[in-house]
């Protein structure tokens, strides 16, 4: 049982699966105590969000009250539902949304992977004050794309409140994939807590939501299958690293409910088909934490989009995102219900819905996987040297008892002598020029030297690790989802989608020309003090980093951390490229793996202050932001 106190102050037991998988009618106030029923306004709405078409839209920010696991809470709304209304907006058109807010605090509305005038993208203290109470701020912008997008508060953490809806922009021309049905598929992730005082706990205690730490069993089987010596050199190596191998998520499904279109999995959202129908799933990620894994057992699933572009069609049995990304993928059910199963990263929980033919139909529903440890891969990155394409990867040689941890000296080490083995500037420089290089003869990501090492003298306190071996492919599917048919947990042949998988089908290159700057970035944070930065600065030590308007710009990020952060551009298209040049698929939001180092260009066509940062909330919140001024 796990224990959580009610907004009368009295201490309930909540069992573990009433609290993963909520209540059936999870938002219906019956219960609700009356002296919330009267601090609410109206009566939240969730699993049915309306849509709102049209050039002119009217949206009112607002608390409400909200019951997922058997507590009340109040939430943060638009137009008083979670998810907040669905926009199915046209290419081409200009829109005006009037944004009014009735909260007691400051509030915005971001909208997600949209281009427009930098006054129009709503990050307070960036690009605009804010909507203070009780004022209404006019958006007004021209719609120059299609496709699947979202739209979120950009103010404290409303968001993980409740503060999102889905942003559809109908193309001008035909759809290119014409489909029979069209769901918006949202996840999300709710906790009972204030988020402010989840944040503070990860302060002060970092893993405090990770029950699934090693215990003295897993050293008893380590010990039996690896041998003692081999056993004990594990351990030693992460202790000495001060880190934990199952540390995949900060908050898990001890304080998080996993929510489908505003729906707990026991209150289970249907999407509607008829026998031979095509059907388009828009998948939105809008957590605020978490990664999720989607499949639907007994389909195979065609991914024709990522954030908003169409691709050339891929077709694969499960794909992992992370909050930012969007996929669109198109399905051909035959049977009469299908689970749409999305487990977090961190397999402590799961969100789920049905495909149905009617209303009251459900299929089996899989059990979460289990936990895996992140391995020397992960932490170490291309041991081999060679940019470990997943094809060649041994995972099982890269076992934690294969390295000689007694040989390895994880502190002490001369920091001012490392090189990094590049050449080039960070984030607070102005970078070098290149051009009449050839971009497809050479790789824009030379390998670095070394192993991980620590970098308390080179970053300051706010960096625990470096990585100087990082890995290089795009063909990873990540922890928890490789080998999965070698494993038992998937039948022969699933196929699980990589970025190496996706090509932007009309090109990526917005714009021809070869790259004049190179710029590289380290995503950096020490789990001890839960800081998150770039380049081992918080936001508010940082200075911005300058971007020349029209300028084709190669952005260099290198993952020293444990944790894959999903990274969010806002004002430009990235355009992800492969170690060897070859430009691959045009994103907004790009996941970056442990030990992983990517690159990709851009052209800033839109001049302004924007902002760059992790889409993990409170990862961006402890200061993995950085604000970027094109001129």
């Amino acid at each position: 049982m796990t224990s959580w106190f009610h907004p009368s102050g009295q201490f309930r037991p909540l069992s573990r699966r009433q609290f993963v998988q909520g209540l059936a009618a999870g938002g219906v106030l019956a219960a609700t105590p009356s002296w919330l029923k009267a601090a609410a306004k109206s009566v939240t709405t969730l699993g049915s969000a309306p849509v709102l078409s049209g050039r002119e839209i009217d949206l009112v920010i607002a608390e409400t009250a909200v019951n997922f696991t058997g507590v009340s809470r109040m939430a943060t709304t638009i137009n008083g539902s979670i998810p907040a209304p669905t926009l199915h907006l046209r290419e081409g058109d200009e829109v005006t949304i009037r944004v009014t807010n009735r909260l007691p605090v400051a509030t915005s509305i971001h909208w997600h992977g949209i281009l427009l005038p930098y006054q129009m993208d709503g990050v307070p203290g960036i690009s605009f004050k804010g909507i203070a109470p009780g004022e209404t701020f006019v958006y007004r912008f021209k719609l120059r794309q299609s496709g699947t997008y979202w739209y979120h508060s950009h103010s404290g953490f409303q968001e993980m409140t409740g503060m999102y809806g889905a942003l559809i922009i109908e193309p001008r021309s035909s759809e290119r994939h014409p489909t029979d049905q069209d769901h918006v598929v949202l996840l999300s992730d709710w906790t009972d807590e204030d988020p402010m005082h989840a944040f503070s706990k990860l302060k002060i205690q970092s893993d405090i939501y990770n029950f699934r730490q090693p215990t003295f069993f897993d050293f008893t089987r380590d010990a039996s299958s690896m041998g003692l010596r081999a056993a004990l050199e594990k351990r030693q190596m992460w202790n000495q690293m001060r880190m934990n191998p199952t540390d995949l998520a900060d908050l898990s499904a001890a304080t998080m409910t996993n929510l489908m279109n505003g729906t707990t999995p026991a209150g289970n959202w249907t999407g509607l088909f008829k026998p031979g129908d095509r059907v388009r799933l828009r998948f939105i990620n809008a957590a605020s934490n978490s990664f999720y894994d989607v499949r639907i057992p007994g389909l195979k699933l065609t991914v024709v989009q990522a954030d908003g572009q169409d691709l050339e069609p891929v077709t694969v049995d499960e794909f992992r995102f992370g909050p930012g990304e969007t996929y669109d993928v198109l399905v051909e059910p035959k049977d009469d219900a299908y689970t749409i199963f999305a487990q977090s990263m961190d397999r402590s929980g799961y969100a789920q819905g049905t495909l149905a033919t009617r209303q009251g139909l459900s299929a089996p529903v899989p059990t979460l996987d289990p936990v895996e440890w992140l391995t020397m891969a992960d932490m170490m990155g291309a041991m081999n040297h060679q940019g470990m394409s997943h094809e060649g990867m041994n995972h099982k040689d890269m076992d934690h008892s294969a390295m000689d941890m007694g040989s390895m000296d994880m502190g002490g080490m001369d920091h001012s002598k490392m090189h990094g083995g590049m050449a080039m500037d960070h984030g607070q420089h102005s970078g070098h020029k290149m051009q009449g290089m050839n971009h497809a003869a050479q790789s824009p990501l030379a390998k670095p030297s070394a192993t991980v090492r620590h970098a308390r003298t080179e970053y300051g306190p706010s960096v625990d690790m470096r990585v100087d071996m990082p890995r290089t492919n795009l063909d990873d599917p990540g922890i928890g989802l490789r080998d999965l048919s070698e494993k038992g947990l998937r039948p022969q042949g699933h196929r699980v989608l990589t970025l190496a998988d996706l090509k932007s089908i009309d090109g990526v290159l917005d714009d021809s020309r070869m790259p004049v700057k190179e710029l590289e970035l380290h995503l950096t944070g020490n789990m001890e003090r839960y800081s998150w930065s770039f380049d081992g600065l918080e936001f508010g030590k940082s200075t911005p980093v300058s971007l020349r308007h029209n300028e084709r710009v190669r952005i260099i990020l290198q993952n020293d951390t444990m944790m894959t952060h999903p990274m969010h551009l806002h004002g430009m298209w990235s355009e992800l490229e492969t170690d060897q040049g070859e430009l691959r698929v045009r994103r907004h939001t790009i996941p970056v793996q442990p030990a992983q180092r990517i690159s990709y260009l851009t052209t800033p066509h839109d001049l302004g202050r924007w902002a760059w940062h992790c889409h993990l909330l409170f990862h961006m919140d402890a200061g993995m932001f950085r604000e970027v001024v094109v001129s």
